[in-house]
């Protein structure tokens, strides 16, 4: 378990973190990463940040693209200018990553190699945390025991799905389930997906790829994280559960227990704090 407490900051969180390479596959396309603040002061300017990536299955060098996402991402918000906005930070930041990614295909290494990951990250500051994502890797929150899906996938069946042509039961049935319509590194630019959520004592918030969702339900997600134990045990607990049931897929999941959070107002768009 890894825990962040004793630097002054009423925002308090524990945290795990575990993965798998799965029943199938050698190698391990999935990363994960955190940026934990140091000081009283850091923690209020910059706060929090977590993700996960999944390079995706089937294009060369994946792994390589995922942890270039994770890297770039601790490291530029890491250096964001004190009190930024977490909602405009984290999608210029996936930016950031977005082009580190989509260089690597003009290295001689990736040159003429179609390079790409998935990307969810989750940043967390007072009494907020900002979700961004683009893939199909998701962002849950469970707060007294009910699971709620933060993000939304960005796949073929989904896309259709959302459209009416197929049904849930279809889609979770379908061949095309992870053909993806964005990820990160393909193109340039990319539209980010991204959503703000007040958090309270007592949330758990689980980043994790397709490895995990596409094997177990959401349901036994929420049984699992809900269980009185330390992050670490939870985190590992989903993934043994999905290798399991499946295997097929590198499986990887980040686990964030909000024991406290600091209440602030907003004036001008600076935070102000609130008693109690």
């Amino acid at each position: 378990m890894k825990v962040v407490r004793d630097i002054g900051v009423t925002l308090d969180i524990v945290f795990g973190e575990s993965s798998d390479p799965g029943k199938l596959r050698t190698n391990n396309e999935d990363s994960m990463g955190s940026f934990i603040p140091r000081s009283l002061q850091k923690a209020r300017s910059h706060g929090y940040l977590f993700a996960v990536a999944d390079g995706v299955g089937g294009h060369e060098l994946g792994e390589v693209a995922s942890a270039t996402v994770i890297e770039v991402l601790i490291k530029e918000f890491a250096a964001a200018q004190e009190s930024t906005l977490l909602a405009g930070l984290l999608p210029r930041i996936v930016q950031f990553a977005n082009s580190a990614v989509h260089d690597l295909m003009l290295t001689a290494a990736g040159r003429g190699k179609r390079i790409a990951t998935t990307l969810v990250v989750c940043a967390l500051r007072h009494n907020q945390a900002v979700v961004s994502h683009a893939g199909d890797s998701r962002c849950y929150l469970v707060r007294d025991g009910i699971i709620n899906a933060i993000t939304q996938d960005h796949t073929w069946v989904n896309e259709q799905r959302k459209l009416g042509v197929i049904s849930e039961l279809e889609m979770a049935e379908s061949e095309s389930r992870h053909v993806l319509v964005r990820s990160l590194g393909p193109e340039l630019f990319i539209p980010v997906d991204t959503t703000s959520l007040s958090v309270m004592a007592g949330d758990v918030i689980v980043l994790c790829t397709d490895g995990l969702h596409g094997s177990i339900s959401d349901q036994d997600i929420a049984r699992i994280v809900s269980q009185d134990k330390n992050p670490s045990e939870v985190a590992q607990e989903l993934v043994a559960s999905a290798v399991d049931a499946d295997g097929s897929d590198n499986t990887s999941a980040q686990v964030i227990r909000i024991r406290s959070v600091e209440k602030v107002g907003m004036y001008r768009g600076r935070p102000y704090f609130l008693p109690g």
